[in-house]
């Protein structure tokens, strides 16, 4: 984990959806090589967050930083596996194709692949157990295939920070695994990954630390830190809710 350059800064970030507000005033420091989640309840703001510091919605109000610098400067180092099922996956790609998306922005789209891109597309592949269905059409295989092969591209572009849209919605619990060992393989190599992710069962079994966030900042740090009652309840408005248990 290094705090002295940060992997996403966001100051006072604003969003509104017509009159609504979706995201108020967040302000946060996520530090590099974490793996972390943000939590929240259905609403909160989660994938809006995400789509903020990338660029795919216009902000209100606030500023974002990617490595204290700014996402146009820093976008080949940023890899996003969005949201399953706001996928069209009638496109006309073969899987090979759409892991080789990743190394785009790394040699422009205007330029041919080399050997060594088509190398490191077959390698990601390979390493999401898909290097069988190279040659198939993605609309042809099943939904976790799919979010593999999405998580392979984000491989292939060999990015510092990586953030994953609810990535186990319908997926298997084999690939849920296989995505969780990969997400932790990156994250001992350096990398910095943030998951929007939705059980609580899991939290602390998957992620070290935790973004919570319910229009606004609830609570950000150390899982050991966020995931106790005050801040839970505060996030979900549930008085009830069982904190995740947090492992010594």
């Amino acid at each position: 984990m290094n705090l002295d350059i940060p992997a996403l800064s966001v100051h006072d970030l604003t969003v509104s959806y017509r009159s609504a507000r979706a995201l108020e005033s967040i302000s946060a420091v996520i530090p590099s090589g974490v793996l972390l989640a943000i939590a929240g309840p259905n609403g909160g703001g989660k994938s809006t967050f995400i789509k903020s510091v990338l660029g795919l919605l216009t902000p209100d109000s606030g500023t974002s930083s990617i490595f204290n610098q700014t996402l146009a400067s820093q976008r080949a180092r940023v890899a996003y596996i969005p949201q399953r099922l706001s996928v069209d996956w009638d496109f006309p790609a073969t899987v090979f194709d759409v892991v080789l998306m990743g190394r785009y922005a790394h040699i422009g789209w205007v330029w041919w692949p080399s050997q060594e891109d088509k190398a490191i597309a077959y390698e990601a592949l390979n390493s999401v157990g898909l290097s069988a269905y190279a040659d198939r059409h993605i609309s042809e295989l099943s939904g976790g295939q799919q979010q593999r092969v999405f998580v392979a591209r984000a491989l292939a572009q060999q990015a510092d920070l990586l953030l994953l849209d609810e990535p186990f919605v319908g997926v298997d619990m084999q690939t849920e695994k296989l995505i969780m060992s990969i997400l932790r393989d990156l994250q001992k190599q350096g990398k910095t990954v943030i998951v929007v992710h939705h059980d609580l069962q899991t939290l602390s079994d998957y992620f070290d630390w935790v973004f919570l966030l319910n229009v606004k900042k609830i609570a950000l740090g150390p899982i050991e830190a966020v995931c106790v009652p005050e801040y839970m309840c505060a996030t979900y408005g549930d008085r009830n809710i069982v904190a995740p248990r947090v492992h010594p």
